[in-house]
């Protein structure tokens, strides 16, 4: 702290002995001092005096016994009536952390690029570096943090998903993060959202706008204006996504990293040592439940403004477009599903036009499961508009209608059913996600298929070998950056054709490719050794690795 008593922060040193086993309680509580700038008592000067309630004795008690009566009572109102006594401590713990999380973020990337008036000039790269682009953000608000103390900085998606959580416990609040992300000092003059400090030019997934019907939901579908207000800046946005991350126009998309760590041969948010692109299936997909979104969006406010009628149009039949270029590629005939594997992947596509499937198994094929909604009969006959321009498509676009889940079959009550998956792909989807040789593991959904580590995806390109596999302990992912700072000698396990080619005739290779930094030795098994149970060579790594 500044010795002189001047400047913006503060801190209370307290310095204690404490023996052991015993316990200490500080009491602390902020009250005004002085007067106010218009002379007006300031409240301790009536705290004092006969009479005067003890602020650390029996008045503090009081208080806080109060404040506790009124969070059991809030708890109590939000907890479902037949959660366990357990249940109920996770709930609350949870919400805690939520409200934990809220942190006052300050960050103005001018004075950031230009330095301190009073200090030495930054370096000169700092003009084209990180965050350059977004000189416009004035950040000066309290957010939902993932982290007030580990991760203390926003991040546009994440902070979608606690907009969610915190409709229940604070709708006001969750309201206005959402809307904080999309107000003119955050998002980017062209319509991007930031995606978080390290680098606001990132891609996140579109998911601001299902975060923002959920919150609307959950709020009792009443704030129309709220959802408007959301809506107007999320067509900025949609159209960015289209301008910038769909340049052919064919209704498929890159996107880059999208929230996916890990998951792919190549960093998705760097260019690709192939050169070319990447069409992404999740990026596709996560377009096409972005059309829904904002077609519930407009459809609920058209309820009461049938100007949104013709909104709700297009976003109806920019679906239907993305689910016709998934199956087709640009009237290629070739598509992102795989019907031998019965799986989504990414397509690589080649600078000579060639387009190569990157069949890792991965989360990225599970994300067109996100793009789904239901039409209800009583919603249909509210809008007429919008119900005629949907069957026109019906009659005279059955190429496109066809492709999604069966939506020209009327069910119980004619309501009917917009999805990227018609019945057998879904039913293939969920038959890999619910396989606990594949996705589904103890704790939930795994990113990378299990099938991984038995059968990793190697792709070769500019004399180098690429691999995504799934290592079967985090030994391998621990003791790989200790030998990349030091050096030294790996012992693995090897097997098959693959192994041998990108090993030399000691079995040795430098690793990683292009940038040797220890050496990967080989001990070569046979088949039949190779072919034991993954649950029975679980330890593989810890027995053969130093």
């Amino acid at each position: 702290m500044d010795p002189s008593g001047v400047g913006t922060k503060v801190a209370a040193w307290y310095r204690l002995e404490v023996a052991a086993g015993a316990t200490v309680e500080l009491r602390l509580r902020l009250a005004a001092t002085g007067r106010g700038g218009d002379g007006a008592p300031a409240l301790d000067d009536h705290a004092h005096g006969p009479g005067a309630p003890d602020l650390l004795g029996e008045g503090f008690e009081g208080v806080m016994a109060a404040r506790e009566a009124e969070a059991d009572a809030f708890y109590a109102e939000l907890t479902p009536s037949d959660a366990t006594p357990a249940e109920a401590h996770v709930l609350r713990r949870a919400a805690a952390g939520l409200i934990w999380g809220k942190q006052f973020y300050r960050y103005k990337v001018a004075d950031w690029l230009d330095g301190d008036p009073i200090g030495p000039a930054p370096p000169g790269e700092r003009l084209t570096g990180r965050n350059h682009a977004w000189r416009h953000v004035d950040a000066g608000d309290v957010i939902s943090m993932p982290d007030a103390w580990e991760y203390p900085w926003f991040a546009a998606w994440d902070l979608a998903f606690h907009a969610v959580a915190l409709a229940d416990l604070d709708p006001a609040f969750a309201k206005d993060q959402l809307l904080l992300m999309c107000r003119e000092w955050y998002m980017h003059p062209n319509g991007q959202l930031p995606a978080y400090e390290w680098s606001f030019g990132d891609v996140d997934p579109p998911v601001h706008a299902w975060a923002a019907l959920r919150v609307y939901e959950i709020d009792g579908r009443r704030d129309r204006r709220f959802l408007a207000r959301v809506f107007q800046k999320l067509l900025l946005n949609f159209t960015w996504w289209v301008n910038r991350k769909d340049p052919d126009g064919r209704n498929l998309f890159q996107g880059g990293f999208l929230g996916l760590d890990n998951i792919g041969i190549f960093d998705r948010s760097a260019p690709l040592p192939t050169g070319g692109t990447i069409t992404q299936s999740d990026g596709t997909a996560w377009m096409a439940m972005y059309s829904l979104n904002l077609m519930r969006i407009a459809l609920e406010l058209a309820t009461e403004d049938h100007v949104y009628e013709d909104v709700a149009t297009k976003f109806f039949e920019h679906f239907l477009y993305i689910a016709g270029a998934m199956t087709n590629m640009g009237g290629e005939q070739m598509g992102l599903w795989d019907d031998r594997d019965e799986f989504y992947y990414d397509v690589l596509n080649m600078p000579g036009g060639r387009k190569i499937p990157l069949k890792v198994r991965s989360m990225v094929g599970l994300i067109p499961l996100f793009a789904v909604e239901t039409l209800e009969p009583e919603l249909m006959k509210e809008l007429p508009e919008f119900t005629a321009r949907l069957e026109w498509f019906l009659n005279y676009r059955p190429d496109l209608a066809g492709l999604v889940s069966r939506w020209n079959e009327r069910r119980v009550g004619e309501r009917r059913l917009l999805s990227l998956l018609r019945g057998h792909r879904m039913k293939a989807l969920l038959h890999r996600m619910l396989d606990e040789t594949e996705f589904l593991s103890d704790h939930g959904v795994r990113a990378l298929s299990k099938i991984h580590e038995e059968k990793p995806y190697r792709f070769q390109t500019n004399g180098d070998t690429l691999e995504v596999s799934m290592p079967p302990g985090g030994l391998v992912s621990a003791l790989d950056p200790v030998l990349q700072a030091c050096g030294g000698l790996w012992i693995a396990q090897g097997s098959g054709d693959a192994d041998r080619q990108t090993a030399d005739a000691f079995g040795r290779l430098t690793v990683p490719p292009g940038d040797p930094r220890y050496t990967l030795r080989r001990v070569w098994i046979t088949p039949a050794e190779a072919s034991v149970p993954y649950s029975v060579a679980a330890a593989a790594p810890l027995m053969i690795s130093m």
